[in-house]
């Protein structure tokens, strides 16, 4: 996927930061909204999200399923092999959805020929009844879906990722380099700290 427009904020700003650091100074700020930036970014790649709005573009090489399309009759939820899945979730909205036809012209798929499920996660695509996928040319990145995604302002986050953020940013902060090293003992993990991400992570079958 490719990034089109990157959020214009992070999740946890730097006052939150520094309140979770217990820092009350600034020559560290470029150093922890460095580190809040990373954190997120972490967090995003754990669990498929996307935090912050922003707009992506999915490639593909050709839409998905075969020519006769449909969902199982009296299945309350499938993920039919026509349906394009979108990796990134939360989805905001589908902006379009381009190929190329068999003369290589750019084509634009009317909105009104496909139906998006936003609630699902990861969000569903699939042409209407009584619609099916256009011809795209066989030609690697012939089909792209353009969207946006994300939880909209910072407050809309949750909490559990907000707070996991904090908390990898105290770790990388406080621990500069690749290998923290203890005199005595040993490192133990916490792991009530990566648990905060489970609830929100989102699987690809």
């Amino acid at each position: 996927m490719q990034l089109i427009t990157p959020p214009a904020g992070e999740p946890v700003s730097l006052q939150e930061a520094k309140a979770h650091l217990r820092v009350d100074f600034d020559d560290d700020d470029g150093l922890i909204q460095a580190l809040i930036a990373a954190a997120r970014q972490a967090a995003e790649t754990i669990t498929n999200r996307q935090l912050m709005s922003a707009r992506w573009k999915l490639v593909m090489d050709s839409f998905p399923g075969p020519s006769l399309m449909g969902v199982p009759a009296g299945q309350p939820f499938s993920l039919p092999g026509h349906a394009i899945l979108i990796h990134k979730s939360p989805v905001l909205n589908v902006v379009s959805i381009n190929y190329l036809d068999m003369a290589g012209v750019l084509q634009s798929m009317p909105a009104s020929n496909y139906t998006v499920d936003a609630a699902c996660e990861p969000a569903r695509i699939t042409p209407v009844f009584g619609q099916i996928w256009p011809i795209a040319l066989p030609q690697i990145g012939a089909v792209s879906v353009t969207f946006d995604a994300g939880y909209g302002a910072a407050a809309s986050v949750p909490e559990g990722i907000k707070s996991w953020i904090k908390l990898r940013v105290g770790s990388l902060y406080a621990h500069r380099e690749e290998v923290a090293a203890l005199s005595r003992g040993r490192i133990e993990p916490l792991p009530f700290v990566d648990g905060l991400l489970d609830p929100f992570k989102v699987s690809f079958i």
